[in-house]
């Protein structure tokens, strides 16, 4: 092979650095050297390359290891910090549950008292009308009467005054007359009659009242509901 040359500089230390950085092989050959296997050549040029020296961190692992510890103990830090504002609202969360059922409890207990005294008051107030009807019906009692007459007109009063102590706490009567058409929302029929006088289907008698309380039902009046035969069944 022929030698390669350098003619750069004669100073042993320039020559000991310029082979040093020098990776330039010589691979030319002689013209009597025959390439028998190319593989062969490659293998004894890369052997007299130099090693590629490793490369080296730039930063020390001390270094490394001491930044990864202090990112690792922020992020604890702030996982720490994180979980402990959780517990502070959980606490919090739970104080204003248990106060919202102490709340809840307190307005149950409350309006059930309400009720009750709605309802007492209520009761209260339909015996205060009452009683005086109970009272003029013991002096009717007690009372010596000329005539059936007078009896009579005793206990009518009795009765508007029982009528008129109704109407004030908010039940009227149901207006229901005789020959009136039978409304079955308002009425019970009892039974039937075969009145002449009176329309097919009107009321023929009337046994018990119906009432209302604030314009709703509070008990259908109970009548007898007159049926007029056809002409053909009378034929």
């Amino acid at each position: 092979m022929i030698e390669q040359s350098n003619s750069f500089s004669n100073h042993p230390d320039d020559d000991a650095s310029l082979r040093e950085h020098d990776l330039t092989v010589d691979l030319t050959l002689d013209e009597s050297e025959a390439v028998d296997d190319l593989q062969a050549l490659a293998d004894e040029a890369a052997k007299e390359l130099p090693e590629t020296p490793m490369y080296k961190a730039s930063v020390p692992s001390d270094e490394l290891s001491t930044l990864f510890n202090e990112e690792l103990e922020r992020t604890v830090l702030k996982a720490r910090d994180r979980i402990q504002e959780l517990e502070k609202r959980e606490a919090e969360n739970l104080d204003k549950h248990h106060r919202l059922l102490a709340d809840f409890s307190n307005y149950r207990n409350r309006t059930a008292r309400d009720i009750q005294m709605a309802v007492d008051l209520s009761e209260r107030k339909l015996l205060l009308e009452i009683l005086p009807v109970l009272d003029n019906f013991e002096r009717c009692i007690n009372s010596n009467y000329q005539n059936v007459e007078d009896f009579r007109s005793g206990v009518a009063l009795i009765q508007k005054q029982f009528m008129d102590a109704l109407r004030r706490v908010g039940v009227e009567s149901l207006k229901l007359n005789l020959g009136d058409p039978f409304d079955a929302l308002h009425a019970e029929a009892l039974s039937t009659t075969n009145d002449p006088k009176l329309p097919d289907g009107s009321v023929a008698a009337l046994y018990e009242q119906g009432f209302t309380l604030r314009e709703q039902l509070l008990r259908a009046a109970r009548v007898v509901v007159n049926r007029r035969p056809s002409e053909e069944s009378i034929n």
